[in-house]
């Protein structure tokens, strides 16, 4: 089914001297007619180098962070398929082929390699616990449940690709594009995939503590510009009962003596009932603003043409 589409495989790499040959390799024979990219991101190592003896094509991306190599593949390869895939040989190529025919066959938008581990040092217990957070939190805000968020292995059509604004510039782009898709309601599919230890003498560039808050941080910032009417409209909600609560007491003093004695809390009730509001109606404001830049969106996908048959 690949045969008459012209498929490219993206690869993102910083410092991955030791993995990156194998990566170019592994995917020349799981897919001969495809081109392989390698986007090289300020590395330090051979790793142009060796992509390049390996045989990809190998270009440059000076900004570092993965969104800002994505950002400049999605914008620089023209194809009808995409496969995007971390250079440090952790996923397995030879699954690529099978999710490109799922993308072709059921005429899907995305493709997601559900990463199953076949060696206990694969997946780090912080990754995983941030993943679950994350997915939990795409399945709860979206209403569709995708096991690995943040799985680099993702197989794209050209209308996903031409159509998906990257705004992130570090490894939060695997939530971005999940939301994309989600956000668009695009046909979408995840396929178990073989998950593998980096091999040795390769070194990641995942934090436990450091990427595990900036997932926190991605969370919020997602709840808050992809439901903000629920963020704001909570906020509200919590400094309306706090106003009501501290003006109960001044209103029942009030209606038996006529007196305001504590005029301090009175003030300070009343300003949380301002703020409340206002935190309510920005919602409303940003609600809008949401579906506008959703409809934009979805007029941008629709604008490209769909897979050839």
């Amino acid at each position: 089914m690949t045969a008459p589409h012209r498929v490219a495989i993206l690869i993102p790499c910083f410092n991955e001297e030791v993995a990156v040959a194998t990566v170019v390799n592994d995917f020349r024979r799981a897919l001969p007619a495809a081109t392989i990219y390698v986007y090289d991101n300020n590395s330090t190592d051979r790793t142009c180098e060796v992509a390049s003896q390996a045989g990809a094509v190998v270009r440059s991306e000076p900004r570092q962070g993965k969104g800002h190599v994505v950002r400049r593949m999605f914008g620089d390869v023209d194809a009808d398929v995409y496969v995007l895939v971390d250079g440090d040989a952790t996923y397995d190529a030879t699954s690529a082929p099978a999710m490109i025919d799922a993308l072709l066959n059921d005429r899907l938008d995305m493709v997601v390699g559900r990463r199953i581990e076949q060696q206990v040092t694969a997946y780090r217990l912080g990754h995983r616990t941030g993943n679950s957070l994350l997915t939990g939190f795409l399945s709860m805000t979206f209403g569709q449940n995708f096991k690995d968020v943040l799985s680099g292995y993702r197989v794209f059509s050209r209308r996903f690709v031409k159509s998906f604004p990257v705004l992130s510039d570090g490894f939060e782009i695997e939530t971005e594009l999940s939301v994309h898709a989600l956000q668009l309601a695009l046909p979408v599919a995840e396929i178990e995939t073989p998950y593998f230890a980096r091999p040795q003498g390769s070194i990641s560039k995942l934090n436990t503590w450091k990427d595990g808050f900036r997932i926190l941080g991605t969370i919020m910032k997602l709840y808050r510009s992809e439901k903000p009417l629920r963020f704001f409209g909570t906020i509200g909600l919590f400094f309306g009962i706090v106003s009501v609560g501290l003006a109960i007491p001044i209103t029942v003093t009030y209606l038996e003596t006529g007196l305001v004695p504590r005029l301090p809390t009175a003030v300070l009730s009343t300003g949380l009932m301002i703020v409340g509001v206002l935190s309510f109606s920005s919602g409303l404001v940003l609600d809008t603003v949401t579906r506008g830049r959703r409809e934009i969106k979805l007029l941008a996908y629709l604008a490209q043409p769909s897979l050839p048959d």
